[in-house]
């Protein structure tokens, strides 16, 4: 990762702004016919340019996004966290890393942090 844009988020971008802009110059290319092909390019490339500029990384809060920093182990929050969160019983095991995931939430608010366990 660099800066906190992930490969795939790239990909993404770069596809849907290729499908957006070759769909853009067929549509106004004026060749007859050729505005069913623009047609499905448009929306779809749409589709993958929102789709990369909203992906986020797995158990990780919109703060910790926005600040661009590596996310901790499991791709959960680099520890530790607030004092306004609280350790829970939940825990999951994360299918991508394998990592055993805790949550933390904060009572007031009802937001969730998870962190990895061991």
């Amino acid at each position: 990762m660099t800066r906190g844009v992930s490969v795939v988020r790239l990909v993404l971008g770069v596809i849907g702004g290729l499908m957006l802009l070759g769909g853009m110059v067929l549509a106004f290319s004026g060749i007859p016919g050729i505005f069913v092909s623009a047609f499905w390019l448009i929306p779809s490339g749409a589709v993958l340019v929102i789709v990369a500029l909203i992906e986020v990384s797995r158990y990780r809060s919109a703060s910790a996004e926005l600040g661009g920093g590596q996310p901790g182990p499991g791709g959960g929050e680099p520890a530790p966290l607030d004092a306004r969160f609280h350790r829970t019983d939940e825990v999951f095991v994360d299918p991508t890393s394998k990592r055993t995931m805790r949550v933390f939430v904060d009572a007031n608010t009802g937001e969730r942090r998870y962190i990895a366990e061991g």
